[in-house]
């Protein structure tokens, strides 16, 4: 088939990188006549190859300013969404020379669910929406979610609307978007490269051990919580490292949290991390953390899980699937809960391998050549035999 995948970035590299899109679209290119159209900097645009696929960059307008009145900022998303629109538009009607788009495929409900559900209308054909994130989710208390604001419900709710098919990362996701597409939503998770971060699941036995924590400095991640979790457990199984590997959005705020918890000495903030130099850092860990409030699927489970690395976590995206076999979760803001699951798990190195076994047999499962082939079947159910 002749399909367009529409993504709101990650294919230019550095900042705008999202690995597990990169991985997917090398894959479905190998059996599909794959063109991914990539919203972009401003400045940035142009096309090149991955795999056998095609990359149409789209730069992306600047966008309304968060300081203007309502009204204006309104106006102003409007000419965003109409300029971002008719670029899509125009480089999509180039790709579709001189054959056209069997079917499209957007990512995140949103400004791409919206594009590529106009453009399925308008062209006849198929859409398939995957969930990539929050869209539909909303915590106030930390204002994170794409349904925090009216924009933002209209968008996705049109999105859902126009698509022939949803797909969510998991079954904890699909909860939280709206009853009617929450009934029609598939559970299609995707998968990673897992030869990428392959290793056996022993560690040198600890004290000291090696705790990594892989996500962006947000606050849905919820390291206050984290913090404190950490230095329960050090207070009761001796030293650790916790290596914080992911780009910093707060401004130095998450670093002083952990000087406030006295974990200066323990703590590590790496800052972005490309994804060629994490899996080194995977396969020296004893465990990989997680305490979010929210993760759509969290893609870092599973590459630590590709390391034969368990996570302990808070119980969102993949981790009430995995759990109790594969991985530990406890309820998102409990931080002695977390702790004790830690200790409990640092204490048994048998019992840690066996989780991180089962996790490795996971990722080595679920990964990109079954995504690949899971959406290329639901392709195939759209879009009749020629």
């Amino acid at each position: 088939m002749k399909v367009a995948l529409i993504v709101p970035g990650g294919f230019g590299g550095a900042d705008d990188d999202i690995p597990v899109l990169r991985t997917l679209a090398a894959e479905l290119s190998r059996s599909h006549d794959l063109h991914v159209f990539a919203f972009s900097n401003p400045g940035v645009e142009g096309r090149h190859r991955l795999g056998d696929a095609e990359v149409h960059f789209l730069p992306s307008p600047a966008p309304p300013s968060a300081g203007a009145a309502s009204l204006a900022r309104a106006a102003t998303r409007v000419r965003w969404l109409a300029t971002l629109g008719a670029r899509l538009a125009r480089e999509v009607r180039r790709a579709a020379s001189p054959s056209p788009f069997d079917l499209v495929h957007a990512f995140w409900a949103n400004e791409p669910g919206l594009f590529g559900g106009l453009l399925g209308r308008a062209s006849r054909v198929p859409v398939v929406l995957s969930v990539g994130g929050g869209e539909a989710v909303w915590i106030p208390e930390i204002r994170y979610g794409g349904a925090g604001t009216r924009a933002g419900r209209t968008l996705s709710r049109l999105a859902f609307a126009l698509a022939s098919e949803i797909t969510v990362g998991t079954t904890f996701a699909r909860e939280f978007l709206p009853p009617r597409a929450r009934e029609r939503a598939r559970v299609l998770p995707l998968g990673i490269d897992a030869r990428r971060f392959d290793a056996p699941p022993q560690r040198p036995a600890g004290p000291p051990y090696r705790l990594l924590h892989v996500a962006h400095l947000n606050r849905v991640k919820d390291h206050a919580t984290l913090f404190r979790a950490i230095a329960e457990v050090i207070a009761r199984v001796g030293p650790a490292t916790l290596d914080c590997v992911g780009e910093d959005t707060l401004g130095g705020e998450v670093q002083s949290q952990a000087l406030a918890a006295g974990l200066g000495a323990h703590v590590r903030f790496h800052g972005f991390v490309p994804p060629e130099h994490l899996a080194p850092m995977y396969r020296a860990a004893h465990l990989h953390l997680v305490s979010s409030r929210y993760e759509s699927q969290g893609v870092a489970i599973l590459e630590a899980a590709a390391a034969g690395v368990p996570t302990v976590g808070t119980a969102v995206g993949l981790l009430p699937a995995m759990a109790p076999s594969a991985a530990c979760c406890v309820p998102p803001g409990d931080a002695p809960a977390l702790a004790r699951a830690i200790c409990a798990v640092l204490a048994d190195d048998s019992h840690r391998e066996a989780l991180g076994a089962a996790a490795q047999a996971f990722a080595r499962t679920y990964d990109a050549r079954w995504t690949a082939r899971a959406f290329g079947q639901v392709y195939a159910g759209l879009v009749p035999p020629a």
